[in-house]
């Protein structure tokens, strides 16, 4: 038999983690986190990683696993997510895998085959560097020459998948895209339930404008200067992420704190509309209007009566 899976997905700031837990309470469940930027110590505020106090002592996964130098990826994702999830089961729980990653979600739900290979430094160095001195676009038209599917795929401004996808070129000599979609198996991995939580555009940008008010509130600023403190590069793939390489600019001089939460809040839409997109073409997932529910109980309810039922 299929292992059981329950996914709850959505654009962020829609409280996919406040109804992920709410859920978990009531079926037993354990929370899988299914973002990108929470696997990392320090950062907390920025990731808008729940507090201890807010899950409720539900257990979470892949969460603080790592320092903000390490690597990671979507591959070390998948394989440590492909363990964890028998390992819930077993103790009589459900996994519920919650997050806004597109990516990181699919190669879970689906047998995605991601290359292993070891990162050459000086090679991912030049690309950075010549990224830096001529712009993104130069390496995005590169890889759009040997890897159109993936290059239409991605943002000017995703600097490190665009990297990475002319890594995996340079060294296997085959697109990124060939081992993300041809090598992908009908067969399903697990018992899914794919849940999407939206609500209406206008709506979710207000929740993201008020949400970057309150990471300023309550020591945004504060959070990444102690990162620098630290030790940690600016140039990390960690601190590129949303809410950090805006503030690493305002504490660098660019610009002003004002300005640095106005593009903050931009990119962040942006972010949002882009994670809609993604998941809009998932076909498996169950739409709930979060706007048509009281309150992130009920949203809770239905989920667990749908999957009961």
């Amino acid at each position: 038999m299929l292992h059981p899976l329950i996914i709850i997905v959505g654009p962020t700031a829609v409280g996919k983690t406040a109804v992920g837990i709410e859920l978990a309470k009531l079926i037993k469940g354990e929370i899988i986190s299914g973002d990108s930027m929470q696997v990392y110590k320090y950062m907390d505020i920025g990731t808008a990683k729940p507090t201890m106090e807010e899950r409720k002592g539900i257990p979470h996964h892949m969460i603080d696993i790592l320092e903000p130098d390490e690597d990671y990826s979507v591959a070390v994702f998948q394989r440590n997510t492909e363990q964890l999830i028998p390992e819930i089961v077993g103790r009589g729980r459900l996994p519920i895998l919650a997050g806004g990653t597109g990516l990181y979600v699919r190669s879970v739900t689906d047998r995605y085959n991601f290359t292993e290979f070891s990162v050459d430094q000086e090679y991912r160095m030049g690309l950075e560097q010549e990224a830096g001195e001529k712009g993104n676009q130069v390496l995005l038209d590169r890889l759009r020459e040997v890897d159109p599917t993936t290059a239409a795929r991605l943002h000017v401004n995703d600097l490190r998948r665009i990297i990475r996808a002319l890594e995996v070129y340079h060294f296997t000599g085959q697109p990124i895209s060939s081992y993300q979609d041809a090598h992908v198996n009908p067969e399903p991995k697990y018992n899914l339930a794919m849940f999407g939580l939206t609500m209406e555009r206008q709506e979710l940008y207000n929740r993201i404008d008020r949400r970057v008010d309150l990471m300023v509130e309550h020591g945004l600023v504060e959070e990444v200067r102690e990162l620098l403190n630290r030790g940690y590069s600016p140039n990390l793939t960690s601190m590129q992420g949303l809410g950090y390489k805006e503030i690493v600019a305002f504490l660098e001089g660019q610009y002003d704190i004002d300005e640095a939460i106005r593009l903050l809040k931009r990119n962040t839409r942006h972010f949002a509309k882009r994670q809609l997109t993604w998941f809009r073409r998932e076909q498996r997932i169950q739409w709930l209007n979060v706007e048509k529910c009281c309150n992130v109980a009920e949203i809770a309810n239905e989920i667990a009566a749908r999957i009961e039922g």
